[in-house]
Parts: C-alpha cells; sequence; structure tokens
C-alpha cells in the first residue's frame, strides 16, 4: 500500500498523521520536498515517533533551507525543483508518502504537490477545525475524487462533530480515524494511536 498525506492547509498535522500511519504500517516514510528545519526535518520527526524496527525513512528528494512554498523556496537556494528529480524510493514495503502544505502548493511555474499523486496511491486528507476548514475539505477532497483518488480523512486537533459529520456526509471519503489534541506527541502516544488506526488502513 502506498498512501499520500496531504492537508488542507498548513499546520494541521501531517506529519504526526504520517507518523502514526507509518508505526500502524510499519511502512517506510519518504518526504519528497521538505522547505526549512533542515536541522529537526520531517523526516526526523517520523524517526523520533515510530517505535518499530522495520520502517526505513527515504531522504527527501529536495531539502530547501527556507521555510516557505517550495517554488520560492528553491528560488532562494539558487535551483528550481524538478518533477524528474523526484523518484519514489524503491522498496517492498508500504510507503507513506507527505506532502507539503495542500494539494495546490506550488513546487515551481508549472507542478503542485497534486502533480507528484500517482493513480496507484490512495490518499489520506488530514483535516482540522478552524473558521473555512469545511471549505478547504471539501475543496480538497472533491479534487481528489474527481481525478478518480480513493480518499481517507483524518481529524486533527479537538473534534468539532458538526463539522466533521458535514465533510463526511457530502464526501463519503473513509474515516480513518481521529487524533486527538495531547499534551505531547511521543512514541508511546503515536503507538496508541496506531493500534486505533490499524484496523481501518486494512479495510481502506
Amino acid at each position: 500500500m502506498k498512501l499520500f498525506v496531504t492537508g488542507i492547509s498548513t499546520e494541521v498535522g501531517k506529519t504526526v498523521a504520517s507518523a502514526i500511519l507509518v508505526e500502524a504500517l510499519q511502512a517506510d516514510y519518504w518526504k519528497p520536498v521538505q522547505a526549512g528545519d533542515l536541522h529537526h526535518s520531517d523526516s526526523d520527526k517520523v524517526k523520533e515517533l515510530i517505535s518499530n524496527s522495520k520502517s526505513v525513512i527515504h531522504p527527501n528528494s529536495y531539502a530547501l533551507k527556507t521555510p516557505m512554498s517550495p517554488h520560492a523556496a528553491a528560488e532562494i537556494d539558487g535551483t528550481e525543483i524538478d518533477l524528474q528529480c523526484i523518484v519514489e524510493p524503491k522498496t517492498d514495503n508500504h510507503l507513506v508518502i507527505e506532502g507539503a502544505g495542500g494539494l495546490l502548493v506550488p513546487l515551481n511555474n508549472k507542478d503542485t504537490i497534486f502533480d507528484l499523486i500517482k493513480p496507484e496511491y490512495k490518499v489520506v486528507v488530514v483535516s482540522r477545525h478552524y473558521l473555512g476548514s469545511i471549505n478547504h475539505s471539501l475543496l480538497t477532497i472533491n479534487a481528489l475524487q474527481q481525478q478518480g483518488f480513493k480518499v481517507g480523512i483524518v481529524f486533527s486537533g479537538n473534534e468539532h462533530s458538526t463539522s466533521e459529520s458535514i465533510i463526511l456526509e457530502k464526501t463519503k471519503a473513509t474515516l480513518l480515524g481521529r487524533i486527538d489534541e495531547e499534551e505531547n506527541f511521543n512514541k508511546k502516544v503515536v503507538k496508541k494511536y496506531a493500534t486505533r488506526f490499524k484496523q481501518k488502513l486494512k479495510l481502506f
């Protein structure tokens, strides 16, 4: 199984969700494009949060220095992101792929994160409640479904039942689980959620 993890916006909990999925499947992890935080990247965070010894953390295709949209961060670094240089790592294991921001975050003047999602991938959308999140969730999920992708949804943060129920009703996306606000996300907490998610992932 290959899961592409995207969000309805930035800072919605994609990396924690990715770590939980990696732990649940004992999958490999790959973030094709990292922009900023190279001293403690999303790959580093996932590695710190998982407990199993099977998962392999694959290197970024692009590791950019500035925490900005990848197309702008690449320009600052004096380079340009080329989709031909973003090559999925070879593995016989499950693979969890984490995007950057939302679907239409630009990689260059032509391509977006959406262009990284291959037809054989299943897509996990991480949704977090804020004013406007219903609209962002519906736009994201509808865009994916229109292209034929199977979509699962993970709700992140404090529960907001009216938002969550209308998103599920309108999209019919598969609910994989929810990640509550936690005082701290560590290996123990991630393992707890991984156990909860495991059964749903088997059916996804």
